[in-house]
């Protein structure tokens, strides 16, 4: 998409959002893929590494069959994503996409039909997949780290995970031809004070953007809250509570290590998201998750999420566990303009922009 037809569409997309939500003229930004519900990793601030299933978190992830995406839905995806929505991103999401058994056959239908690629993974398998990902040209590479080697090692269940995804990355940024690589670090009690040693050791890397993301939570007293008045639609469960305590975040030391960031200059771009603008506003978002910081959600007018079994829900796996539809029965465009998503995009907009349960989701903090 050249820039102009890009800032033309995010008008458009922006002004159907606030005038008429309820049908999007503009095509999805992102086709977000669930191709497959397995993970290689045990993630301490994760429903499915904490294995608490009965979350909407782990059930949008996990709760699909079968395991992993059949190569003749994915190619049915691709088609229908070259015929109706050629500018829009593939984004190989969840659950761990590097273990994804067609993930190579997969590659070369979306370098076949030139769509623009991404893959977010953990990076644990990156070594073994690094020539499928540079040969079939995926765009962009999210990878997940959480500090450095004995935080990530700790956090993640896997005393090698780091050490087998720099190995993947050393590996991948040694070709000619390779995608554009983002490292992304989830906040959480067992990693504030590292934060800037993260950032220092990827300082002699060629990464694209390095990024912090405040915890993504849902405690149980705002699950019910959500639940009485918008429940029986939309059904809010507690999210990625299990082991985070976060009334044990040290939220002093996590200031002080956050204006540090900012205070340095790096060869990538970094970023915090949500960007908080001082302590106070700090400490609301993690002692007071019922407030909103965020004035509404943009992703349900922009992305589509695909699991395994063809099902299609709002945005990604985030989200309500609600069912727009299924691409055995379905074409996307059917999808992205289906009466359950059209509901959904009204209902919110009546809400103001957000629901209860949205409110420490990272969709939930656009203005």
């Amino acid at each position: 998409m050249t820039p102009v037809k890009a800032a033309l569409t995010k008008k458009l997309r922006h002004l159907n959002r606030r005038y008429f939500p309820g049908y999007m003229v503009t095509p999805p930004q992102w086709l977000v893929l669930g191709v497959n519900n397995l993970c290689n990793l045990h993630c301490k601030m994760c429903d499915v590494g904490t294995e608490n299933n009965e979350t909407i978190f782990a059930t949008n992830l996990i709760g699909s069959t079968p395991k992993h995406m059949p190569l003749a839905l994915f190619e049915k995806i691709v088609l229908q994503t070259a015929s109706y929505f050629p500018d829009a991103k593939l984004g190989y999401a969840f659950t761990e996409p590097l273990i994804y058994k067609h993930l190579e056959e997969s590659l070369a239908l979306t370098c076949k039909h030139k769509l623009y690629t991404c893959i977010t993974t953990n990076a644990l398998n990156l070594e073994k997949k690094a020539d499928a990902i540079s040969e079939n040209r995926v765009a962009e590479l999210f990878i997940s780290l959480d500090g450095p080697r004995e935080i990530h090692n700790q956090i993640r269940g896997h005393s090698q995970a780091f050490e087998k995804a720099m190995a993947g990355l050393e590996k991948l940024f040694s070709f000619h031809t390779r995608p554009k690589v983002s490292v992304y670090c989830v906040i959480s009690r067992w990693n504030i004070g590292r934060l800037t040693a993260l950032a220092e050791f990827f300082r002699h890397y060629p990464i694209s953007h390095l990024g912090f993301m405040h915890t993504n939570f849902t405690p149980k007293s705002v699950a019910f809250e959500h639940n009485l008045e918008y429940g029986p639609r939309y059904f809010a469960s507690h999210s990625n509570i299990e082991l985070t305590e976060i009334e044990a975040m040290d939220l002093d030391l996590l200031w002080q290590e956050l204006k540090q960031l900012k205070s340095r200059q790096y060869p990538f771009n970094v970023s915090v998201s949500p960007e908080l603008e001082n302590e106070a506003a700090l400490t609301r978002f993690y002692r007071a998750p019922h407030e909103f910081i965020g004035r509404q959600c943009k992703d349900v007018f922009s992305n589509i999420m695909i699991k395994s079994d063809g099902n299609a829900i709002p945005a990604h796996g985030r989200c309500f566990n609600l069912t727009l539809g299924n691409l055995y029965q379905d074409n996307l465009k059917n999808l992205w303009n289906s009466a359950a998503y059209a509901r959904l995009r009204r209902d919110l907009r009546r809400a103001g922009g957000l629901f209860p349960a949205c409110a420490r989701c990272c969709s939930g903090f656009a203005e």
